[in-house]
Formats: C-alpha cells, structure tokens, sequence
C-alpha cells in the first residue's frame, strides 16, 4: 500500500513539473516573440538626461536629434535584453521537462507492471 502510494505520488509530482515546464515554456516564446514593452516614455529620458547635466555629471550638451538617437538605442538595447531572458528562460523550463520525464516514464511502466 505505501509503495502504491509512494509511486502515485512520485508520478503526481514529476507530472506537474513537466506541465509547469511548458507553460513555461509557452510563456518565454510568448516573451521572444512580443517582447515586454519598455515604460520609459521619451520625454521621461529627456528630463533624465537633463537632470544629468544639472547635477553635473554631464557637461556635454546634446541635440535634440541626438537625444532621440539614444532613446532609440536604449529602446533597441531593451527589447533585446529582454529577447535575450526570453531564450534564457526557455532553456531553463526545458530542464523542468527534460529531467522529470525520464522519471515518470519510469515510474509508469513499473505501475503498469504491478498491476498487471
């Protein structure tokens, strides 16, 4: 009786990290493909690159186009960034379906096994 237990509990276990692996999964292409959006508006990047100056840790003054260059870039950089711990993620949820499922099939067949 325990060891039926013991196997039921085994199965229900790695069954749920291998679901939990691909949701995971599904979610980190979800990310790779539509990137979470970056919050920081470009008049916030404006006002923050002011306020550099202001404080003095910038003295060189920059254009309006050049600005926008550099907002643009940090846009660039972020979605990037977040591809990057997208396919980071994916490799990581792979492990949650990778090793659990050797061992549920294992632990399957020995049930089938012992009810036969």
């Amino acid at each position: 009786m325990v060891r039926h237990l013991y196997v039921y509990l085994v199965l229900f276990a790695t069954l749920m990290m291998v679901i939990g692996g691909g949701i995971s999964i599904f979610m980190a292409t979800a990310d790779l493909v539509n990137p979470p959006s970056y919050y920081q508006t470009y008049s916030d990047f404006k006002i923050m690159r002011q306020s550099e100056k202001i404080e003095g840790k910038q003295a060189v003054t920059l254009t309006e186009e050049q600005l926008r260059a550099e907002y643009e870039q940090l846009m660039e950089d972020e979605r990037e960034r977040q591809k990057e711990n997208a396919k980071n993620q994916m490799i990581k949820s792979l492990g949650f379906i990778l090793i659990p499922l050797p061992i549920f099939l294992y632990f399957n067949k020995w049930r089938r096994k012992s009810i036969e």
